[in-house]
């Protein structure tokens, strides 16, 4: 993007709407972000066979948004919506980060731009202190050393793995044989790229590790006064698995996956015992749980929605959402479920610069938009434009499925079709959230209007992607 055009992202610091906020004080924003969540993995959420007792009370004293979506169905693209608050095709990113001929060959860029807008940015510069622990994968691994570091796109510091520069944890492993030569792997595609502090540990304890890094940000920003913004995406529960000892069980995939799973759940149990137990964190901490993209269908599923990971079938990016809040969530609000408003990735960033009070010059650069009453005052919000998704490139689907290209989602309403207006499938989420009854043939009209806004849109919204990959069909 030129730079002629990244005035619009100067940051505009209102102090009169800071002290008009119901909030005594900018709060302290938590952003746990996890890995291929199925929408159905949680206790929560229903599942009986996983224990995640901590997850499970923060919803508890919480509430929860029943239609959230991620921007794509896969790792990379998903995190540039969450961080810029746009469509990831607008910078060039629609599946996961790989070396430099696979991402030329998917008409994808190395990484995430500079340029991009960093809702952590905005906030740094309003006062806050910020940090990103955990995967990144928006740039730096495999082949690519010149990616930006992480904390230059806002965070006072950041650690990561083997998928970002700066300092980060390279996994070794004990019970996975094809890995346990992993160093010479990650040593190539990590280690010798430098720019940065290398840490060798062993995969299980990453979730540890992390947890106790977040732990020490908040000391961090407590020391230098300020409010803390963090992200903690801990890789989990992506594999390769490989939970502790004591919770591996047979070492199948099922269990390997519930060990992982129950872990992580025991690790940020104590991050959250650690704010809680804080009077002053207690009272000015906003804490958001999601994940990036939807199940591995090796490992989990989407429960009672159609599809996984990669393509964008419901299951593949409706993901569980959390909010805790005891500032705003009263307790007669706590363990609500808000069933009708649809909030995406996109409008996290607007949504949590309302929260802190930081005022934008012109905030009609993000696609998304603000649900801060949503999850402020328990109001439902209706979207005032529609969602829309493109399939990773490179996976068109599993076992000679035609996994359709393109999705929108208008009111009730979504629709899915391939770039040459083919595979046309029409769903009314309202009434078929497991996307089983095509409609498509039954309402023509709806069918047409839907498809002319989601081609307008793939034909003429800012792509700096290369589109002919998906008349290519890789």
């Amino acid at each position: 993007m030129k730079k002629s055009i990244h005035y619009i992202f100067i940051l505009v610091i209102s102090l009169t709407a800071c002290q008009e906020k119901e909030t005594a004080q900018q709060p302290n924003i938590l952003f746990v972000l996890m890995d291929d969540m199925g929408y159905a993995d949680l206790g929560v959420y229903g599942n009986d066979a996983v224990h995640t007792p901590n997850i499970d009370q923060l919803a508890a004293e919480g509430m929860r948004i029943e239609q959230f979506y991620a921007n794509s169905p896969i790792c990379s693209p998903s995190r540039a919506a969450f961080i810029t608050g746009q469509f990831p095709s607008r910078w060039g990113i629609t599946s996961f980060i790989h070396t430099r001929e696979a991402n030329q060959k998917r008409g994808m860029k190395n990484f995430l731009s500079k340029e991009a807008p960093s809702f952590a940015r905005f906030l740094q510069k309003s006062g806050y202190y910020t940090a990103h622990i955990g995967k990144w994968h928006l740039g730096g691994g495999r082949d690519i050393s010149e990616a930006p570091y992480i904390t230059e796109y806002g965070f006072n510091e950041s650690v990561t793995q083997f998928e970002g520069l700066g300092e980060r944890y390279l996994a070794t492993f004990e019970t996975l044989p094809g890995l346990k030569d992993s160093t010479r792997f990650l040593e190539k595609w990590s280690a010798e790229l430098g720019k940065g502090e290398i840490h060798w540990a062993k995969r299980e304890n990453f979730p540890e590790i992390f947890v106790n890094r977040a732990i020490e940000a908040i000391k961090n920003a407590r020391h230098a006064e300020k409010p803390f913004y963090i992200n903690l995406w801990p890789d989990a529960i992506h594999t390769p698995l490989e939970p502790p000892k004591a919770l591996r069980g047979d070492l199948s995939m099922q269990a390997r996956f519930r060990g992982v799973i129950q872990d992580f759940d025991a690790q940020i149990g104590r991050l959250f015992e650690y704010i809680k137990q804080d009077p002053e964190l207690a009272e000015n901490t906003l804490i958001i749980f999601t994940s990036d993209n939807g199940p591995d269908p090796a490992v989990n599923d989407a429960g009672k929605l159609r599809g996984y990971k990669t393509n964008i079938y419901e299951g593949g990016f409706r993901e569980p959402f959390i909010v805790w809040w005891p500032e705003m969530i009263q307790r007669e609000r706590a363990t609500s479920v808000d069933r009708q408003t649809v909030m995406s990735a996109i409008d996290v960033a607007p949504t949590l610069l309302e929260v802190a009070g930081v005022e934008l010059e012109d905030p009609s650069f993000f696609d998304g938009q603000s649900m801060y009453r949503a999850i402020a005052y328990g109001e439902t919000i209706s979207r005032d434009r529609p969602l829309m998704w493109l399939r990773p490139p490179d996976r068109p689907g599993f076992d000679g499925e035609n996994a359709p290209d393109l999705a929108i989602r208008k009111g009730e309403y979504k629709l899915l079709m391939d770039v040459n207006q083919t595979n046309i499938q029409l769903y009314d989420l309202s009434e078929d959230e497991g996307e089983k009854h095509n409609i498509a043939k039954e309402l023509p009209t709806k069918v047409e209007a839907l498809k002319a806004e989601l081609m307008a849109w793939y034909n003429d919204y800012p792509h700096a992607v290369d589109k002919s990959v998906y008349e290519a069909d890789l």
